[in-house]
């Protein structure tokens, strides 16, 4: 009967194989540095590929004292160590002791390459892009169905706006086959008539995320009618269609908040608005009202009725003014009356009649100033204080 071997007994001997293998006991690797990592812990976790294969390597915290640059994705490096097997896992990786760099790495010249080359075309111009509408009614996903990606999307959009309608098409997002579906996914969402679009996917490698730095899908987003947000990786990652699409949003999740406006805050601001309107329609209102009230009063003080009411307090205030100021003539005209009066009375024989004085005339009532006046034998009246003597002239003689 065939022995049955546990797992971690046949994951010893493999390892007991490798140790034994002087070659893979202290090896130099050359590759391109990708989904390279840097662990809180201080370890570096990285995969070295070719155009055939892939080695997933470690270097750990204690080697690093000799690493003098920042590994990053699409560097050419060379890696010295042994390659060892993960028991846990059963995996085979490369522990790195030495890196040093060896090259720009390919797939990072073709992107600075074709970067250049879609700058010179013009694809890159502020001019050609597109304003993102505010409000939407049907956004475009261009993204795969299955995902993180997809699901932030939705989970965002739906959360600012439940109203909206999400039309996902489910492209190819990695590997051989990924652009062309891309472009067609930005093509047939064009046709739908959708408001807004939004092409990417989650992070990875600079291979998982290469087909967005391809020259088909640049162009696609440069041909494309509806505005589009680029989402591609991390807030790290930056891909070709960052650079064309009219926004780039550094994750999925901002994407949408990007897409898809809040309809929470549409609803407070409509109310801002709606209480704003009725206050300045009351305050149209109490204008009209005040201008009502002052018209009215203009046109009572303009009717006929007002006029001959105001002429008539006119004629009354005229009247009064008339009458006190002939009360005022007339006390005057007293006044001077009383004075002359006085002066009169200063001069009036009877009062000098009063003093002692006689007052004497013809019996024609001249009165008698002087001899001459009067013949003997006339009859004459002597006007005295309390009456009148009738007499007759005997003797007349001068002084």
């Amino acid at each position: 009967m065939q022995n049955v071997y546990t797992v971690e007994r046949i994951n010893k001997y493999i390892k007991n194989m490798f140790t034994q293998d002087y070659l893979l006991q202290s090896v130099c690797v050359g590759g391109e540095v990708s989904n390279c990592k840097y662990h809180s812990s201080g370890h570096i976790y990285f995969t070295i590929k070719d155009e055939k294969s892939t080695l997933s390597c470690v270097m750990f915290s204690g080697n690093r004292n000799g690493l003098d640059f920042t590994m990053a994705e699409g560097q050419q490096v060379e890696v010295e160590g042994s390659i060892d097997i993960y028991e846990r896992d059963g995996k085979y990786q490369l522990y790195a002791r030495k890196i040093k760099k060896a090259g720009a790495g390919a797939l990072f010249e073709q992107f600075q390459k074709l970067k250049e080359e879609l700058l010179e075309r013009g694809l890159f111009a502020e001019e050609y892009k597109q304003p993102i509408p505010k409000y939407i009614k049907k956004l475009g996903v261009v993204t795969a169905s299955t995902g993180a990606a997809i699901r932030d999307i939705i989970q965002v959009a739906k959360r600012r706006n439940p109203f909206v309608q999400i039309i996902l098409y489910p492209a190819i997002v990695q590997g051989e086959g990924a652009a062309p579906s891309i472009a067609q996914g930005i093509r047939a969402l064009e046709n739908l008539g959708v408001d807004l679009m939004i092409v990417g996917r989650g992070g990875g490698s600079i291979e998982d995320l290469w087909a967005f730095n391809t020259e088909m899908v640049a162009q696609a987003v440069f041909d494309c009618s509806v505005p589009i947000i680029s989402a591609v990786g991390h807030e790290t990652d930056t891909t070709i269609i960052d650079f064309v699409s009219d926004l780039r949003a550094p994750t999925p999740s901002a994407a949408a908040e990007l897409a898809v406006y809040d309809v929470n805050k549409f609803l407070l601001q409509l109310e801002e608005e709606k209480r704003f309107l009725f206050q300045l329609m009351e305050h149209k209102m109490e204008t009209a009202k005040l201008q009502l009230d002052s018209n009215k009063a203009k046109l009572q003080l303009l009717s006929p009725e007002s006029r001959i009411r105001e002429k008539r307090f006119l004629c009354i205030r005229l009247e009064e003014m008339l009458q006190e100021q002939m009360r005022k003539v007339i006390e005057a005209k007293k006044y001077h009356l009383s004075i002359r009066m006085e002066r009169l009375e200063g001069l009036s024989p009877i009062q000098k009649l009063q003093q002692g004085y006689a007052y004497v005339s013809d019996n024609k009532g001249k009165n008698i100033r002087s001899i001459s006046q009067i013949s003997i034998g006339e009859e004459l009246e002597i006007f005295v204080r309390d009456g009148k003597i009738k007499a007759r002239a005997e003797d007349i003689s001068s002084n």
